[in-house]
């Protein structure tokens, strides 16, 4: 499979499949094909987890079939044991397709309010989806930093890596919360999952925290690409977090140790 790291900067998330000029539905002009279809379960046997002792699995159907009405031809369902990170697993193996998908011309959208009555699949639960439909490559996202997203000084405490952690704060977030927040101790990047204790939207923090977890895998992937994009070592430690009754403001989910430390 080709690197990923390219599909970074034209990624976006479609909310609705269609022309904002036309309000033309892609569906109805473009078609994923069978074969891509079958492309998509091939490639995802070969996504590289965060713990592959997680056995994992996906299923895909038409939108129709979940409660998605964003306009997409169909849903990625995702489906794991639940184990110690099985959230943040599912978080980066997904990310690893979406970009794969983006490199297709395959427009995505994670769904964080995903719902389907399939909650069982090959015996393992199911747990969140990503709408998908093939859309024209010029709707992809032309300008990366355009886009509102939360400041370095909002996630990243310390002086250096600083051209990663700029490109990093652009990792999807289901629920758009960002929830990520960096500590840099010389080599070593701390990763936190953060939580607002002044800011509830209108979902319950329980769904929020589950999110939140699928989120920060996502943020570990993106960590990981702009890591070997630029040539930098690094071995990761991963910390439980599933603890549903957690209020702390920050929870540590993963050490990043770069360089020369990769080998200790």
């Amino acid at each position: 499979m080709e690197k990923l790291y390219p599909y970074i900067y034209k990624r976006k998330s479609f909310h609705l499949f269609r022309d904002n000029k036309t309000k033309e539905c892609y569906k109805d002009k473009y078609h994923i094909k069978t074969g891509e279809l079958e492309e998509i379960y091939n490639v995802f046997k070969l996504l590289k987890p965060l713990d592959n002792s997680i056995k994992v699995d996906i299923k895909i159907v038409k939108e129709e079939f979940t409660n998605c009405q964003r306009g997409a031809e169909y849903c990625i369902l995702f489906y794991s044991e639940k184990k110690n990170n099985y959230l943040q697993n599912i978080g980066f193996i997904g990310e690893q397709l979406d970009l794969y998908l983006v490199s297709k011309d395959i427009g995505t959208l994670w769904y964080g309010v995903g719902k389907t009555d399939a909650l069982l699949y090959n015996d393992l639960s199911f747990i969140t989806m990503m709408a998908i439909c093939k859309v024209p490559t010029d709707s992809f996202r032309k300008d990366m930093f355009k886009s509102k997203r939360k400041t370095l000084e909002d996630i990243w405490d310390g002086n250096m890596y600083l051209d990663i952690a700029s490109i990093a704060r652009f990792a999807p977030s289901s629920c758009n919360t960002q929830p990520w927040f960096i500590r840099v101790d010389n080599d070593i990047l701390e990763i936190y999952r953060y939580k607002n204790p002044a800011k509830r939207g209108i979902m319950p923090i329980d769904k929020v925290v589950y999110q939140n977890r699928i989120d920060i895998g996502i943020f570990i992937y993106y960590m990981t690409v702009l890591l070997e994009n630029s040539n930098i070592q690094y071995k990761l430690v991963l910390f439980n977090d599933n603890d549903e009754n957690n209020n702390n403001e920050y929870t540590i989910n993963a050490k990043l140790k770069l360089n020369h430390l990769a080998s200790a």
